[in-house]
């Protein structure tokens, strides 16, 4: 998760790390942390169990039926499969329900294509564990392909496939049954844990002032190996301190029985921080702490002759407050019918180059490898389009003179006066090139019009009480001119149900465009002085990206469930 910290206050003092969330001072304190949660989390952490079902399946088998198992893989970007679960083996079933789930993480920012392979069993190996079955000596019922996306977009969260074998079909296409797939979000995604922690007589580890205590809580593996999963801030000189409130994913710790250990530590600047004390505590032993009034006493491991012994010191923690919550997820809104409505806008300022030339960013390579134009378009549109049902983006150009007109910063890419809509991300792309070819590239770059048009969209939208959240993906080649009139535009549009990402593409320098994103800088001010009532930009410049890294493009995706969040949140959606 990202940074469990806060803002300097008096008293305080950010201790960097990763972990779940702190929240600031103030009245809204469980309000803000549940905020950092929902932001440093991108707003999700999300385990999907998948449930597995068939009908009408081949019979294989000739005195009995077949006996079948399901064997489910992700696809990865090579086309590679891997396997993450079995169930186990239903004995002479064609219409099978299996018992056993399987948990995979939702990730909004990638496609993630699932593969579902259901093999009859042979009865010689019915008394083999389903891990040790080589999938190669079983007989081959069938395959399904969908996306979890797909699957988890369903209101009833249920997606049904046809399985097919792989034979030529010929005139008279063979069944060889259903598949139902269930996506079920696991019920720790959705529980939330708040706890106020404050410790006592601390062992004072500064020679000139009091100790500067922090606290990190890191969740036990089965291994042993302790996980960090939160940070608190720092309190300076201080040896009773009591910390801003602590919420953790429920999912992050496991489960209220798993142990936790609780390190408070004394902060040093060069990031050798002394070890105050420890308390090893289950969420629900920290409950039951809460309810007695009572502390528990730090211990510090320590060296006796080659022995360790964990030595009991006088200093206490106390759970000041403990409680658990269920928040709707993103996925609960996603399933309850709330749609992202994907935008494009697209720079054909002059600054590109001549399309015609292969050296421009708008040059169209005949041998079909995508510019970096169609690449950020290709990467952002093939995950939001599938949570769009009518999949129509509207799409505009701006900084280009069209045939016999004035400079455009904002015209419909399709060409036409009043449609802005194109079908799908191929009609993006086909209105993309169609345009290169009918339009003059020009200046300056001028984001404020296409801001105000996607704007007005999300506000009559929301005039009209629709469930809809608007995405708009602004790919650019040059810092902006209009900087004020843009930041006017964004923090207008702060109020409204909209995100923007910003792609920056070409070798310009794009320091200035850091401004427009509230994570990297001050937020934004508009001239009157009003302030963003929330961070809607997310910018990144185009890179080529090495193996193994995640894309930018990823990396922008992740944080668009945080801000879904904290849009309906602050309206009480």
């Amino acid at each position: 998760m990202g940074n469990c910290c806060s803002e300097d206050v008096p008293g305080g003092r950010q201790a960097v790390g990763s972990g779940g969330a702190v929240a600031s001072h103030g009245g809204g304190d469980a309000a803000d942390a549940v905020e950092h949660l929902l932001k440093s989390r991108g707003g999700l952490f999300s385990q999907i169990e998948l449930s597995l079902s068939a009908s009408d399946l081949r019979d294989r088998d000739f005195l009995s039926k077949s006996d079948p198992m399901a064997v489910i893989f992700t696809k990865r970007r090579d086309g590679t499969l891997e396997e993450i679960g079995r169930t186990e083996v239903i004995l002479n079933s064609l219409n099978p329900s299996w018992i056993a789930k399987v948990i995979m993480n939702y990730q909004f920012e990638v496609v993630q294509p699932l593969v579902f392979q259901v093999y009859d069993i042979d009865s010689q190996f019915h008394n083999v564990p389903e891990k040790s079955l080589k999938l190669e000596e079983q007989e081959f019922l069938g395959e399904a392909t969908c996306l979890l996306s797909e699957v988890i977009t369903k209101s009833s969260r249920l997606l049904t496939l046809d399985l097919d074998h792989g034979e030529s079909q010929g005139s008279h296409p063979k069944k060889f049954g259903k598949l139902i797939v269930h996506a079920e979000e696991c019920i720790g995604s959705k529980t939330l844990v708040e706890m106020v922690l404050r410790c006592s007589d601390l062992e004072n580890k500064d020679v000139f002032s009091k100790s500067d205590p922090f606290l990190l809580l890191s969740r036990v593996t089965e291994s042993g190996v302790p996980v960090p999963i939160c940070k608190t801030e720092v309190r300076k000189n201080d040896l009773n301190p009591m910390w801003k409130p602590v919420v953790l994913n429920l999912q992050q710790v496991g489960s209220k029985e798993n142990p936790l250990n609780i390190e408070c530590f004394n902060f040093n600047s060069n990031g050798k921080h002394d070890l105050i004390g420890k308390v090893v505590k289950s969420l629900a032993e920290l409950e039951n702490l809460h309810h007695s009034k009572h502390g528990e006493n730090f211990f510090l491991p320590t060296v006796v002759g080659h022995d360790y012994c964990n030595k009991v010191l006088k200093s206490q923690i106390v759970v000041e407050k403990y409680s658990e919550s269920k928040r709707q997820t993103f996925l609960d809104y996603v399933s309850g019918g709330c749609e992202l409505k994907f935008m494009v806008a697209i720079d054909f300022t002059a600054s590109n180059g001549n399309p015609r030339l292969p050296d421009s960013l708008h040059y169209i390579d005949p041998s079909g490898r995508p510019n970096a134009y169609q690449r950020a378009i290709l990467e952002v549109g093939e995950v939001l389009q599938f949570y769009d049902t009518d999949k129509r983006f509207p799409a505009w150009g701006f900084g280009a003179r069209p045939i016999d007109g004035p400079v455009s910063h904002c015209f419909n890419l399709n060409g036409s006066t009043y449609h802005t809509e194109v079908e799908g991300i191929h009609g993006i792309m086909s209105a993309y090139i169609s345009a290169l070819h009918n339009v003059s590239l020009a200046g300056p770059t001028l984001f404020g019009p296409v801001i105000n048009t996607a704007a007005l969209m999300a506000s009559q939208s929301s005039a009209s009480s629709r469930l809809e959240y608007f995405i708009l993906l602004i790919v650019t080649d040059g810092v902006v001119t209009d900087l004020q009139e843009t930041k006017d535009a964004l923090v207008k549009a702060s109020d409204l149900p909209l995100s923007i990402l910003i792609v920056g593409v070409g070798g310009a320098d794009f320091k200035e465009m850091e401004i427009l994103d509230a994570d990297k800088g001050e937020k934004l001010e508009s001239s009157s002085g009003r302030v963003a009532s929330r961070d809607i930009v997310q910018f990144v410049p185009m890179r080529d990206v090495q193996y193994g890294e995640i894309s930018v493009i990823q990396s922008l995706l992740s944080e668009l469930p945080g801000q879904f969040m904290s849009y309906m949140r602050t309206r009480d959606i």
